[in-house]
């Protein structure tokens, strides 16, 4: 086994840009990697906790051994009210958005994205100013149960195949 080699804590502004960087790359284990080095140097640091959660729900539904409950666990690490709400959401968006590609029945997916809106009504209560982003999440998980049930009520089998357009894109209206 090798030893991971430590950062110092000057170098995490560096390590977040490339953290970032990754995840835009559709590189989430890099990212992840890289968060984990980060908080190795600096364990309550708050944006590198951030990346490490999405980093970790990037990977749902994708093959990798990454379950909700450790991600979920990340949450009580988060300082503020808002953020654990906010994130929360997100990760049980994420989830139910991995629920669906993988096939399971489509209830048990809009579960967990209504899960998510309730976490999303909370963090809007309790918004910082100017920041609608807990709306415009709860409207995405809105949006994506209201076209899969519409498409759903258009098929005759039980079982429906999800349309394209049911998928991790939010359609432009």
């Amino acid at each position: 086994m090798y030893e991971i080699k430590s950062i110092s804590a000057e170098t995490i502004p560096s390590a977040l840009n490339k953290a970032e960087r990754y995840r835009l790359l559709n590189e989430p284990r890099e990212a992840e990697s890289i968060c984990r080095d980060i908080l190795g140097a600096d364990p309550d640091h708050q944006q590198g906790l951030v990346l490490l959660l999405l980093s970790l729900t990037d990977q749902f539904g994708h093959g990798y051994d990454v379950s909700l409950k450790s991600v979920q666990n990340l949450l009580t690490r988060l300082r503020g009210e808002y953020e654990r709400a906010y994130y929360a959401g997100v990760i049980l968006e994420r989830w139910g958005k991995a629920q669906l590609q993988s096939g399971i029945p489509s209830d048990t997916a809009h579960d967990w994205l209504r899960e998510a809106m309730l976490c999303y009504d909370t963090a809007d209560a309790i918004h910082p100013p100017d920041n609608a982003e807990a709306i415009l999440r709860w409207n995405t998980c809105a949006r994506i149960i209201n076209q899969c049930s519409s498409q759903e009520m258009t098929t005759t089998s039980r079982t429906p195949t999800l349309a394209p357009d049911c998928d991790d894109e939010v359609p432009v209206i």
